[in-house]
């Protein structure tokens, strides 16, 4: 009988994940949940056949370069995968897949948390009852923005994308979308499709960002893109922090630009932004769009069906 393939699974899974996984590898679990250094990881690539790791472990140029003969495929727990340089792996002969489809409903579920809590100032009204600072009331008093019926601008129309769509019909919301193709009029549902971002940014009360960050997104949301939304706009980031220029948006929510902004990712994370604190109409999540345990579990199987795969000599149906 054969030896298993050693796998070195890099952060704390889901518990479904890891007892699967035991059953089929020999596996190396950080149960400790601690982020590795590059070094790290090249050193135990030298020991382990396939890694299995999180957004939170940078396979950039240089780690792809030194990491161990050994490793022939990273299996991510993430459907993003802008922290593998894949050119400079591919290179390396080494396999790369994520897990795309199965933490759509959960990052939906949080752009629309993030959509209505931005809207109609939760964290503002949360502070006052919590702090017993709540003892008025008037006509006057809260008095937010409303979703039902607004226009929607979502930019990158793919799987998350398309069920926050369903989402906000829901709130009777006329969604509009960007994407680098226009869809088929089954996916689009009604939606109105505009074939530039500028476009889009002049039609968006509400603008929620799906899509991946590559080299000609990061930054995207800058000062001019958001001269050109409607004035006291809401925008929501449930993609990668990248995305946004956070030193604009904050200009953007000071000035009034903006009316408020729902965030649950950040340019540096863990941390995000100490300056978003300062303002109550920022409604801040720490990155967890797809932290439900049925989505968590689904998560590390699709991860777990991609190493299956590729160890029985097959093609993952995730590979990249």
């Amino acid at each position: 009988m054969s030896a298993k393939p050693v796998l070195w699974i890099t952060r704390r899974l889901s518990d479904a994940t890891l007892e699967r996984a035991a059953r089929d590898y020999d596996v190396i679990i950080n149960h400790e949940d601690g982020i590795f250094t590059a070094d790290e990881i090249v050193a135990m690539s030298a020991k382990v056949d396939a890694i299995l790791p999180c957004h939170s472990e940078l396979f950039n140029a240089d780690v792809a370069a030194r990491l161990d003969a050994r490793v022939k495929i990273i299996a991510n727990h993430s459907v993003g995968v802008d922290h593998c340089e894949l050119p400079a792996l591919k290179e390396r002969g080494i396999v790369v897949t994520n897990t795309p489809d199965v933490l759509s409903d959960a990052t939906a579920e949080i752009a629309m948390l993030l959509l209505l809590g931005a809207a109609r100032r939760a964290v503002e009204g949360d502070r006052l009852v919590r702090t017993g600072a709540w003892d008025f009331w008037s006509p006057s008093f809260m008095v937010g923005k409303q979703v039902s019926g607004a226009r929607l601008g979502i930019i990158g129309m793919g799987r998350v994308g398309q069920v926050m769509a369903r989402r906000a019909k829901g709130f009777d919301m006329d969604v509009h979308y960007y994407n680098r193709q226009r869809l088929s009029p089954e996916l689009e549902q009604g939606a109105t499709y505009h074939d530039s971002i500028e476009d889009l940014m002049k039609v968006s009360d509400f603008l929620s960002m799906h899509c991946p960050a590559t080299p000609q997104t990061i930054g995207l949301m800058d000062k001019n893109m958001l001269s050109r939304m409607p004035d006291s706009a809401v925008l929501v980031n449930t993609a990668r922090g990248a995305l946004i220029d956070e030193t604009a948006l904050l200009d953007a929510i000071a000035s009034g630009k903006l009316s408020a902004a729902g965030l649950d990712c950040f340019q540096t994370e863990p941390g995000g932004n100490p300056a978003f604190a300062a303002y109550e109409n920022i409604f801040m999540l720490p990155h967890i769009g797809s932290a439900t345990a049925q989505t968590r579990d689904a998560m590390g199987f699709r991860a777990l069906d991609n190493l299956d795969a590729f160890f029985a000599g097959d093609k993952p149906g995730d590979q990249l």
